[in-house]
C-alpha cells in the first residue's frame, strides 16, 4: 500500500493579488501615488478624498480668493457625480451577472488613463503659466477617478473580508492606534483565556490595517520622487497597478464560474 502526499496547491497571481492585504496595499498606494501627484502638480488640488478641498476651499474665501475658492469646490459634484456612475455601474453589472470587482477596476483603469492623457495635454503650458482653466479639466479627471476607487470600495466589498477605505487614512489611523492599545493592554494585564482572545483579536486588525498605511505613504513618497522628473508620465505606474488588479479580477472571476 502507498501514500501519496497530497498536491500542493499551485500558486496563483491573480488569486493573490485580490486578496485582503495585497489589494489593500495595492490599491491605498495608488490612492497615495495620485493624490500627492495631483496636489503637487495642480497647485493644492486634493483627487483622493474631498476634505482637504473643503478646508482649502475655506482657507480661498478668507483670503478674498473667489477664483480658488470656486475651483476647489467645483470638486464637490465631480466627485458625487463619479460616485454615482460607478454606483450605477455597479448596480448595472450585478442586474446582468458580471462579476463588479473587475468592472469598476475596469473603469478605475479607463479614468485614470484619462487623467494621465489630459495631464499630459496641458500640464506643460501649467507649469509655465498657472492657469484656473487649465487646472480644472485636469483635476476633473483626476477627482473622478478616485471617485471610482472611493465608491468601489463600497460596492465591491463583497470581493474581500468587507469594505476598508484606501483613500482616506484618518479612520484607518484611528483604527489602527486603538487596536495596538487593546493588543498592547491584553498583553500586559493578567493572561487569561479573554485576554489572550482580546489580544489576538487585536493582532489581526492591526495586520489588516497595516498594508493601507504602509500602501498610502509609500505611494505619496513614490510620488514625491517621480513627479518633478517625469510630471504626468508618472501616473503610468498607478494606471499599471491597477489595470493589473482588474486583470487578476477577470481572471478569478472566470476561475470561479467554472468551479
Amino acid at each position: 500500500m502507498t501514500i501519496t502526499a497530497p498536491e500542493k496547491e499551485r500558486f496563483s497571481l491573480s488569486a493573490f493579488l485580490i486578496r485582503d492585504a495585497p489589494a489593500r496595499f495595492l490599491l491605498s498606494w495608488v490612492a497615495g501615488f495620485v493624490d500627492t501627484a495631483a496636489f503637487i502638480v495642480l497647485f493644492g488640488i486634493f483627487t483622493a478624498h474631498v476634505t482637504g478641498n473643503i478646508a482649502l476651499a475655506g482657507s480661498a474665501f478668507a483670503s478674498s480668493d473667489p477664483q480658488t475658492t470656486l475651483l476647489r469646490l467645483s470638486m464637490l459634484p465631480v466627485f458625487m457625480l463619479s460616485v454615482a456612475f460607478t454606483s450605477l455601474l455597479a448596480n448595472f453589472a450585478r442586474k446582468i451577472g458580471w462579476a463588479v470587482l473587475p468592472v469598476l477596476l475596469s473603469a478605475e483603469a479607463i479614468a485614470l488613463g484619462i487623467f494621465m492623457v489630459v495631464g499630459l495635454q496641458f500640464s506643460a503650458t501649467l507649469l509655465v503659466d498657472v492657469q484656473d482653466e487649465l487646472i480644472f479639466p485636469i483635476a476633473v479627471t483626476g477627482v473622478m477617478a478616485m471617485g471610482i476607487q472611493n465608491a468601489l470600495m463600497k460596492e465591491a466589498a463583497a470581493s474581500f473580508t468587507g469594505y476598508f477605505p484606501t483613500t482616506v487614512m484618518t479612520g484607518n489611523f484611528t483604527q489602527f492606534t486603538i487596536d495596538l492599545v487593546h493588543y498592547i493592554i491584553a498583553k500586559f494585564v493578567k493572561q487569561t483565556e479573554e485576554t489572550k482572545a482580546e489580544a489576538a483579536e487585536a493582532m489581526r486588525k492591526l495586520k489588516l490595517t497595516l498594508p493601507l498605511l504602509t500602501g498610502f505613504f509609500l505611494g505619496g513618497t513614490g510620488a514625491a520622487y517621480f513627479v518633478p522628473s517625469a510630471e504626468f508620465w508618472c501616473l503610468s505606474m498607478p494606471l499599471f497597478a491597477v489595470s493589473l488588479l482588474a486583470v487578476a479580477a477577470y481572471i478569478q472571476a472566470g476561475v470561479t464560474k467554472t468551479v
